[in-house]
C-alpha cells in the first residue's frame, strides 16, 4: 500500500471518528449571561426594545466606531431591524430583528453573528429592588456534525460579548436615571445685629440725668427771715 493511500485511509478514519463524536454532541446549543439592574422592569424594556438605541449600550460600537449600521422597519416592536458591517473579524457581519415583545417582560430576536443563525431573547424579571435582565442565545445544530462542533465554540464567541453588553446596559441605565439636579443647600438663618446707637436708620433719644433731691434742713433749724 503506497503512502498516498494510508494518507486517504487515515483521512477517512478520522472523518468517521470525528462524525461519531458528533453524534453525542448536543443538537441545540444555549449562550446565556444575566446582570442586575438597579431600575424597574418597565424602564429598562425601551432600551432592548428598539434597536436604535443598541448602540447606546453595545459593545460593537465601543470596539469599531467605524461599524456600518443599517436600521429597517419599525422603530421598535415587531418587525424592528439592525444590521452592521464590521472590518473586526470577532464583529464581522450580523443582523437582530425583533420577532415578538412583551412589555415589559421579553424581547424575542431572530439573530445572525458572522454565519451563526439561531434565536435571540431579552428576558427581564424583577430582582430584589432591581431587575435582572438575561440576554441569551439559542443555536440550533441539527444533525450535521459540522454545525454540532462548531457549536462548541457558540460561548466563547458570544458570550464574551454578551457580559459587556450587558454591563455597559447597566451602566447607560443607571446613569440615565440618576437624578441631574442637585438639592438646594439650606442656609442656616443668621442672627440680626442689635442697632448701635447712633448708627444711620436709627432714632438716638439722649435723657438728661437724674438731680439729686435738695438735702432736708437738720432738725432744731430756723428758717431765714425776709427784711
Amino acid at each position: 500500500m503506497g503512502p498516498m493511500m494510508r494518507l486517504f485511509l487515515g483521512l477517512g478514519a478520522l472523518v468517521l471518528i470525528l462524525g461519531a463524536v458528533a453524534l453525542g454532541l448536543p443538537a441545540h446549543v444555549t449562550v446565556a449571561r444575566s446582570v442586575v439592574i438597579n431600575a424597574p422592569e418597565y424602564a429598562i424594556f425601551p432600551y432592548l426594545n428598539s434597536p436604535r438605541r443598541y448602540a447606546s449600550w453595545s459593545s460593537r460600537a465601543a470596539r469599531d466606531p467605524n461599524m456600518k449600521v443599517t436600521y429597517s422597519g419599525p422603530q421598535e416592536g415587531k418587525g424592528a431591524k439592525i444590521s452592521w458591517e464590521s472590518e473586526n473579524p470577532s464583529i464581522g457581519i450580523g443582523s437582530m430583528e425583533i420577532v415578538n415583545s412583551e412589555q415589559p417582560k421579553s424581547v424575542e430576536l431572530m439573530a445572525n453573528f458572522n454565519g451563526l443563525d439561531g434565536t435571540g431573547d431579552f428576558d427581564l424579571a424583577p430582582a430584589g429592588s432591581g431587575s435582572k435582565v438575561t440576554w441569551s442565545f439559542g443555536y440550533p445544530t441539527g444533525s450535521s456534525p459540522f454545525k454540532r462542533w462548531k457549536a462548541l465554540m457558540v460561548d466563547g464567541f458570544i458570550g464574551a460579548e454578551y457580559e459587556a453588553g450587558l454591563q455597559k446596559l447597566k451602566a447607560r441605565v443607571e446613569e440615565d436615571r440618576r437624578p441631574t439636579a442637585r438639592p438646594a443647600a439650606v442656609v442656616p438663618p443668621q442672627a440680626v445685629p442689635a442697632p448701635v446707637a447712633g448708627q444711620q436708620g436709627h432714632t438716638v433719644v439722649k435723657q438728661a440725668p437724674a438731680q439729686a433731691a435738695p438735702a432736708a434742713a437738720p432738725a432744731g433749724s430756723a428758717a431765714p427771715q425776709r427784711r
